[in-house]
This record gives C-alpha cells, structure tokens and sequence, in this order.
C-alpha cells in the first residue's frame, strides 16, 4: 500500500508525461496533484516522468509493459494545514506507514507504538524485555482512546506523528565534497542538509530554502550559493549526471512548494479548502446521526432485553402459583376426604351412645329382687352410666374435630380460590407484555524543466527574505506549542518503558536520536544555519 503501480501499454504513442500523469489523478478523484508524480527506474536511479515530455521519449525500461508509480514526490511541512481532501491524506498516510515499516524511516519505540495504536498494526522489536504481550497491551491501552474516530482523523493523527521523526520525507543522495570525504545530500521541505552517512537524523549542516540565493550544477559537480553573500558557496560532486538533475528537480519543487506556502491560498485551494469544510461538516453530522441512532439502537435492545427479563420472571412466577395452587388443591381434597370420615365416625358414636342409653333405661325399668342383683344393676347401671358419658364425651370431642376440619377446609378452599385469582392476573399480565415486547420496535500536481544541456541553473528570488524569514521564526514557535501535547504523550510512554530497554541490543539510530532527545533536538527547531567565514569555503 502506499505505492499505486500503473502499467502503460496504451496505443496513444504521442501522449506527454502530463496526460498520462492527469488521468491517473482523474481515476484517483485527485485535486491536490502538485505532490504527486510518476516514478520509474532506470539503471539503479530514480527517475520521475516529466510533464512536458511525450513518455516514451523518457529513458524508460526498453520491457513492455512500462511500469510507473504514483508516489508523493514533495511533502507537506504541516500534513493537517496543507493537506485537504481525504483522499491526499489516504495516500500519504499509506506511503508513510509503508515508509516506516520497511524501515526506511527510523522509527523510535514509543512512536512505533502511538503510530500502530492509529494503524492498528505494530512491528515488534527486540530492543526490550517486552513479550509480544506486553507490546500489545500497550497498544490497545492507547488504541482505546482513539477508538471511534473516523478513518480520515485516525490518519491525519497518525501523519502529525510520522512527519516529526528526522528521516520523514527526506531524499538522500551519496555525494563526495571537495576533499572526496563521502556524505549524504537530504532534500525535503524545509530545505538542504548535509549528513555523515552513519548518521542520517542529525544534518552536520542545513540550508534553509529562504536562505539559498542559487544552486546549479555542471556535469557532476553542484553548487548551492547561500543568500548572504558573506558565506562562501558550498559545493560537491555526485555519482551521476542523471542524479544532479533528480537533485534540481527536487530542488526547485521544494522550494516553489516552501514559497507557495507563505502567500495567500489560490483560487482553487481556497475552493478546496471550502469544500472540505462543508464535506467535513457533512460526515461530521452523519456521524454524529449514527451516533444517535447506534444510541437509540442500544436503549431499545436494553429495554427489549429487560423487558424479556421480566417477562421470564413473569413466568416463572406464573409456574411458581401452578405449582402452588396444585398443592393447594390436593390439600383441600384431603381435608374434605378426612372430615367426612370424622363426620361418619361422629354419627356412629352418636347412634352408639343413643342405643348405651336406650340400654341403661331398660336396665333401670327391670325389677331386681334381690339384693345382689339390685348391686349387680347398679353396678351395671355405673357401668353404663359411665359408657354413655365416655361415648358421649367422644361424641363430642369428634364434632368438634369435624367442625374444625370443614372451618380447615373452607380456608384451603379460599386459599385455593386466591390462587387461582393470582395465577389469572399474572397470566393477564404476562400477555399484556408480550404483547408490547413483540410490538417495540428496534431502531434498529509542478512545471517540470526540460534539462538537456550538461549544466543548469536556478535562482530562488524573494522580494522581502527578512520578513519571510520572521515569519518562518513564528511558524516554528506555533508549530512547537502545537506539537506540545503529542510530546507528552510520547514522553509518558518512552517512560513507561524506558526501564524494560536492553541497552545491547541499540542499534546506532536508537543511540543517535536518544542523544537528540535528550539535548531537544528535533527536525523543527535544529535546522544549523551556515556561518559566516569570510571568503573561505564551507567545510565538512
């Protein structure tokens, strides 16, 4: 990703570089072209199609088909102020992270993991005692606080990180000074700068591009004439001539693009500008719209699922009262069964005692002649006296048990009765809300210059570099202050896991840009200025 491959094989022989070049942008949907360009190789270089040139006069692979990529050829000094249709910060956000992780960008541990916390995807070093674990814990812990902006915010979160590390957006070029010492040539937005070839994130020297007066070349040698003519020019050879001219090329577009900068927005820009904000505006209210909606969505399935939670408890309510009033109708029965029997049991003992007393008056009716048979019938006559209390007394006592039994029964029938009364008011309930619950409803593009000849030379003229040069000052300090809270975060969490580093296992970019952090360096505020040294040349 990052790198969109074109393959041209098209029968319109007398195309320019630029008809090629602007239907590609027409198929992207691309405004923001002067970023862009075609890239191709040729002989081990880099080589970029010119807009005014037919392409097969290019000196391009003789193969067929020709293959070009559209990449960013010059980049943004701030991505979220210059950048403005989302589909230019797509592409550079895709070409960045494509950039960082084939490590053509150095990277330092704690941005890898504030970048993938963005990307959602990490690469994990060894540098720390950090399982796999450990680096994805971190990762969600700061991927949680992200979570929920759109695709577009996550990206441009992410450029505002990638565009501060010192090798983003930077060209390299091997070249040789005077002496023949071998250094590195970088050309980005800012400007110039020389490196030592082991030390591509600190530049030995910058050249501001406010502060170039010309740079030239003839054959392989190149020559940049600072501004003040107090200091002497600086110049170097390079490998090949077809480099010198990638070099001029990159040259006068970063500068062109660093001056377009600090004038007033075209016409076009400012249209685009407009358009992004009303875009913008758009999906901001779209968003927010399905925030409500997703809102709406999740009320409803929690009073939905409520309201099946209830109605469950209803049920088993309702089950609880079936089983209640069963047992309720099992007991009544006994106690009916049970006080008919006392009841037929009262009324033998009743007829029994009837028929002991009907005995006793007979006994007493009998004339008894005899002394012994007079004791004998009152002995027998106690004796039935006594039978008939017993049995009446019985009597008694199995009436009373009866009418407790049929008082028992009525309260198990009236608890029956309440029962069924419970068991239909919970049955009415539990229809009234099933029928609410099924019925809720669930919201548910640069001019290119035609260089044939061996030598070529361009001014940079600027009618006021004094004030551009304040102004430059001020853009450095808001920039700062804007950057202050992304520091912060990056300092929390190079702390965090400053402890768990394995000093061993530092390769010399870690040990270069620790050294710069700790003097506070940064690509921003450490651009060195070549001093004034009468007439004698600068050297390196």
């Amino acid at each position: 990703m990052g790198r969109e491959a074109f393959t041209w094989h098209h029968p319109e022989v007398k195309w320019k570089g630029k008809d090629l070049f602007d239907l590609v942008c027409r198929t992207l949907g691309l405004r923001e072209t002067w970023f862009f360009g075609l890239q191709y190789t040729i002989k081990d270089t880099v080589a970029w199609l010119k807009m005014d040139k037919k392409v097969l006069d290019h000196d391009v692979p003789t193969e067929e088909p020709k293959t070009f990529h559209f990449l960013a050829k010059f980049y943004p000094e701030n991505a979220e102020e210059e950048l403005v249709q989302e589909i230019t910060q797509h592409l550079f956000f895709l070409q960045v992270k494509k950039q960082i992780l084939d490590e053509k960008i150095f990277c330092p541990p704690e941005a890898s993991v504030l970048l993938a916390s963005y990307a959602v995807q990490a690469k994990v070093i060894n540098l720390y005692q950090m399982t796999p674990e450990m680096w994805e814990e971190r990762i969600t812990a700061w991927y949680a606080e992200h979570r929920g902006r759109a695709r577009d915010e996550a990206e441009m979160e992410y450029l505002k990180i990638a565009q501060d590390l010192e090798m983003y957006g930077v060209n390299y070029f091997a070249i040789r000074n005077k002496k023949g010492t071998e250094l590195l040539l970088g050309v980005d937005a800012l400007g110039l700068h020389i490196y030592d070839p082991d030390n591509r994130l600190t530049p030995k020297i910058s050249f501001p591009w406010n502060e170039i007066r010309n740079i030239s070349y003839s054959d392989k040698e190149f020559t940049i004439k600072p501004l003040d003519k107090k200091i002497d020019v600086f110049k170097f050879n390079s490998s090949k001539l077809r480099v010198n001219k990638l070099i001029l090329q990159l040259c006068i577009g970063n500068h062109d693009l660093f001056m377009r900068r600090r004038k007033a927005d075209s016409l076009e820009v400012q249209q685009m500008k407009a358009q992004a904000r009303e875009e913008k505006a758009r999906k901001q209210m779209e968003r927010q719209c399905l925030a409500r909606e997703k809102q709406m969505r999740e009320e409803a399935e929690r009073t939905r699922d409520e309201l099946e939670r209830r109605l469950m408890q209803l049920k088993e309510e309702a089950t609880m009262a079936n089983e209640a009033l069963m047992r309720s109708e099992e007991t009544a029965d006994l106690l009916a069964e049970k006080a008919q029997i006392t009841e037929e049991e009262a009324k033998l003992l009743a007829q029994k005692a009837a028929e002991a007393e009907q005995e006793m008056q007979r006994i007493k009716a009998t004339a008894i002649r005899t002394e012994e048979e007079k004791r004998l019938m009152e002995q027998k006559v106690l004796e039935a006296e006594m039978l008939a209390l017993k049995m009446a007394e019985e009597s008694e006592r199995r009436a009373k048990e009866a009418d407790q039994l049929k008082q028992d029964l009525q309260e198990a029938r009236e608890s029956e009765r309440r029962a069924k009364q419970k068991l239909l008011e919970i049955t009415s309930k539990s229809s009234y809300t099933s029928m609410n619950s099924s019925t809720t409803a669930l919201p548910t593009d640069l001019p290119s210059f035609n260089l044939i000849s061996e030598s070529l030379s361009f001014d940079f003229k600027d009618t006021d570099m004094k004030r551009l040069s304040m102004e430059i000052e001020k853009e450095k300090v808001e920039y700062m202050e804007k950057s202050k809270h992304l520091q912060e975060q990056l300092n929390e969490l190079k702390t965090e896991i400053e402890a768990l580093k394995l000093k061993e296992r530092e390769t010399a970019l870690d040990i270069l840009h620790n050294e710069n952090s700790s003097r506070g360096n940064s690509k921003h505020n450490t651009i060195k200025k070549p001093q004034a040294q009468g007439r004698r040349p600068i050297c390196i």
